[in-house]
């Protein structure tokens, strides 16, 4: 295994790990982000631009769902909806 796909490995192992604990924290919602970064780092360095492209995106909606995560009136009660629960 070259150096290319171990990154190519953590970054996507990352992502499925942070996507798991997103409910617990906007902090594991901000870390999926940067994975999702380092995933389409990855698929541009391999020459898969359109995987590259996708992971470009995902971080884009995911930094969008910290901030509004972040900005939620309890930091712990987000749907991941874009919609802070009503309790």
């Amino acid at each position: 295994m070259d150096r290319l796909t171990t990154f190519g490995l953590f970054a996507v192992v990352t992502m499925l790990i942070f996507y798991a604990f997103e409910n617990r924290s906007h902090w594991f919602i901000l870390a999926f982000a940067g994975s999702c970064v380092l995933s389409s780092v990855y698929g541009f360095l391999q020459g898969a631009w359109p995987f590259g492209g996708v992971e470009a995106v995902w971080s884009v909606v995911a930094l969008r769902k910290w901030w509004i995560a972040r900005n939620a009136e309890k930091p712990g009660d987000y749907s991941g909806s874009g919609v802070p629960f009503k309790r």
